[in-house]
């Protein structure tokens, strides 16, 4: 019996693997623009929410850097990539049929918008398996800030303190923590130490283990 009243996801690069989809299809877009591409930029961006991505990209840049075109087109190119497939995270459907033989709640709390999440979830058949979504316009702050976390717990009506979190970056693990969950980061591109995470595990099964979910 686990000693988890419920179980709360990250999205992007945690459950689906779609950190390198949307990277390659930013550094096409900046090629459509004729920008040159600044090496570990787009990377730099995994966790943050679109305002703070598009505030990082537009810094970089400088003035005259044409924003609103370059998201659009990059949301053009990740869509039309996401209808050829979205593959799954290593452990993502193993992980999430044991916590439903379980009877455990789970939820998702993204960065993503709510359309683009729950598409994502429509087209990997992942959305029955999560009694809530929220997403970075469901709450006031986004990550790192708690919010996401705190009101995925909320609407699940469990203590933070008795959720268990999965994340892939250190932004997303900064959220959980701060909300104070039990915190496994499973890094997808982004390489770290997990100063925010209890459990830096390198697949999803081996997180669960680790924390004793399973």
């Amino acid at each position: 019996m686990t000693a988890y009243a419920a179980a709360i996801f990250d999205l992007d690069g945690l459950l689906l693997d779609t950190e390198r989809l949307a990277i390659a299809t930013g550094y096409e877009a900046l090629d459509q623009l004729g920008q040159p591409r600044i090496a570990g930029l787009l990377e730099s961006l995994i966790g943050k929410d679109d305002a703070a991505g598009a505030r990082i990209v537009s810094a970089r840049y400088g003035d005259g850097f044409p924003q609103e075109d370059f998201a659009r087109r990059w949301s053009v190119l990740f869509q039309a990539s996401l209808d050829r497939g979205i593959p799954l995270r290593p452990g993502a459907t193993a992980l999430l049929d044991r916590l439903g033989s379980l009877g455990l709640p789970c939820a998702v709390a993204t960065s993503s918008r709510r359309a683009s999440a729950l598409r994502k979830l429509d087209l990997t058949g992942l959305a029955p398996r999560f009694a809530t979504v929220v997403t970075v316009d469901c709450i006031l702050n986004p990550k790192p800030a708690p919010d996401p976390y705190l009101e995925a717990a909320r609407r699940l009506a469990v203590a933070p303190a008795r959720c268990i979190a999965f994340e892939d970056s250190d932004t997303g693990a900064a959220a959980a923590h701060a909300a104070g969950m039990t915190v496994v980061q499973v890094p997808d591109m982004a390489k770290t130490t997990g100063p925010h995470a209890h459990h830096l595990a390198g697949d999803l099964i081996e997180g669960a283990r680790m924390a004793g979910l399973i």
